[in-house]
């Protein structure tokens, strides 16, 4: 028999010694001297036995524990469990301080409050008044450019057929398919038809292109180089029985090449003497050969005049702006603002309109995109939104960047917007801010209005003129609007784009920012100016749209002998 090998040593020595084996079927007895042994002899006896159910079970447990060597790898297990146990018998109920953490960046509107305490300083720093006039320090570092389009002297040879083209979206979408039905039509040496209009849910204006465009100025001034005509002949619609639903619509996929055009269009166009293209936008490629750009730089930025109607009110309104701005010598800013409830709404931005806020967005997204925020599994984080620069701005951000920027409130700013979302209460800081705020509504009479009212894309025309001729433009979202203006302004403006185009999220760190001071937020938006001004000449890139860069396709750079001069307005 092997001895069995003790953990507990009955001497003072450091090495282990046998002890008894146990008794089966009894608890463990261990061995010692009796302290009461007054003979000094030594006498083994044994512990009593236990006598309660709690010591059996614990003398078991401490026997097989001493008995068996692996059993101490459970002893953790063992020692959570009595814990648990324990803990199962003990109340919890500990007060947790309450730890008041600032909610994560962006997903509170704090834009209101940082106004109210930048406020009083902002008021006493307002004798910035010549900002208009320096606001573009080093506009042509580079040297300054000219309108340099060459239009064709030679006459046309014969037609390969005609192009009907329908062209979707707003007022500025719509410029884009018609500078680009040019620019094909002329390189596949067809004839183009005036382009449709399509009818659009959103915007809802059934005008056509008489009722925005001068149609026959538009004709005249491409003559030399692309043939338009405002109706097909009787013969060719008689083909396909006056219906043009019954004519072959080739479907091109969007941003296609040119070279595409002439090897799949063309054919087709060869054999039917008359195509349609159905929809239009952005159906041709930003990059294309300098023949097809001139084209594209014709058509935009000389053809297409304002009908008389829409031109002579702009232009009226321009003439109003600048008498409100003689104190500037006639110099005024225009504010591109985008916070229409439907923006709002599609932004899924929050802001600090409370419940009504919540429930007005709820019913403009499903009126305008049904089911298209609710689906399973989206989710929407309007914090990280905001901090992304994705947020349109509101009136009073649009105020505070200004003011920032060395505006003062003698700053004559002419606002370009459709109808601002819960306006009483949004617009109250911008018009404290900047008093001499105007909108065509508020320059031009009721009567004067009165036969554009109730059409948007002639209303955003009048828009479009007033801010085209600004000093300063604001452009605070995206969107064809803005991009084709900083193009148009650049055309006549030397290259220059004049136009300022804020850091989304660099203002949205700074907004949501309760500590900043008056004079850190100035230098901040100083910077931003500074900036835009920088960027204010700019060539464009191989996927860059060549109505928001017209240099160098259409513009040369001016030699020093050279002046520039002043274009014509649209």
């Amino acid at each position: 028999m092997h001895p069995a090998y003790n953990r507990i040593s009955s001497s003072g020595h450091n090495s282990p010694s046998p002890p008894q084996s146990p008794l089966r079927g009894s608890p463990r007895l261990r061995h010692t001297r009796s302290s009461n042994n007054k003979g000094g002899g030594s006498s083994g006896k044994f512990l009593p036995p236990p006598k309660t159910f709690a010591q059996r079970i614990a003398w078991i447990l401490l026997s097989v524990l001493l008995r068996r060597q692996g059993v101490f790898l459970f002893a953790p297990l063992i020692y959570i469990s009595g814990m648990l146990l324990y803990m199962g018998t003990v109340s919890l109920d500990v007060v947790v301080p309450d730890i008041n953490s600032r909610p994560p960046p962006g997903s509170v509107y704090r834009s209101p409050q940082l106004y109210n305490k930048l406020r009083p300083e902002m008021d006493a720093d307002n004798f910035s008044s010549d900002a208009l006039a320096t606001v573009w320090r080093h506009p042509y570092k580079g040297g300054e450019w000219r309108p340099c389009i060459n239009k064709s002297e030679e006459g046309l040879p014969e037609s390969n057929g005609y192009i009907y083209v329908e062209a979707n979206g707003g007022l500025n979408q719509q410029r884009t398919s018609i500078g680009n039905a040019v620019a094909v039509a002329g390189y596949l040496n067809a004839t183009l038809v005036i382009p449709n209009f399509h009818y659009h849910s959103i915007w809802r204006d059934p005008s056509k292109f008489s009722d925005i465009y001068n149609e026959e100025y538009f004709i005249q001034t491409l003559k030399g180089d692309v043939r338009v005509v405002n109706k097909l002949p009787g013969y060719i619609m008689e083909r396909f029985d006056h219906n043009m639903s019954n004519v072959y619509n080739f479907k091109v996929k969007a941003w296609s090449s040119i070279k595409y055009y002439r090897e799949s269009v063309l054919p087709r166009l060869l054999e039917e003497q008359f195509i349609r293209i159905s929809p239009f936008a952005n159906r041709l490629s930003f990059d294309a050969p300098p023949a097809v750009q001139r084209l594209r730089c014709l058509a935009n930025y000389e053809s297409l005049r304002f009908a008389n109607p829409i031109a002579t009110l702009a232009e009226s309104l321009v003439e109003r702006m600048k008498e409100r701005s003689a104190h500037n010598n006639g110099k005024y800013i225009a504010v591109h603002l985008r916070f229409e409830e439907d923006m709002v709404a599609f932004s899924c931005c929050i802001f600090d309109g409370g419940e009504q806020e919540i429930s007005d967005m709820n019913a403009a997204r499903e009126r305008g995109w049904r089911g298209k925020f609710t689906k399973p599994g989206r989710v929407i984080r309007p914090g990280s939104i905001r901090i992304n620069g994705k947020c349109p701005l509101t009136p009073l951000e649009v105020g505070l960047m200004l003011r920032g920027m060395g505006f003062d409130n003698s700053t004559s700013i002419f606002l370009a917007s459709g109808k601002i979302y819960n306006a009483e209460k949004t617009m109250a800081p911008l018009l404290e801010m900047f008093p001499l705020l105007q909108t065509k509504d508020m320059l031009a009479t009721a009567e004067e209005l009165a036969p554009f009212k109730n059409f948007s894309s002639r209303m955003a025309a009048i828009d479009y003129t007033v801010c085209l001729h600004s000093e300063v433009f604001v452009t605070t979202q995206g969107g064809n609007f803005p991009h084709f203006l900083m193009g148009h302004r650049r055309y006549l403006f030397g290259g220059h784009s004049k136009t300022i185009r804020p850091d989304k999220r660099k203002l949205a760190l700074l907004f949501d920012n309760p500590n900043i001071g008056w004079k850190t937020f100035k230098r901040q938006m100083l910077n931003m100016r500074s900036h835009s001004d920088s960027k204010g000449i700019e060539l464009k890139r191989p996927n860059d749209s060549i109505y928001t860069f017209p240099c160098p396709d259409c513009m040369c750079r001016v030699n020093k002998t050279e002046e520039v001069k002043p274009q014509s307005s649209p």
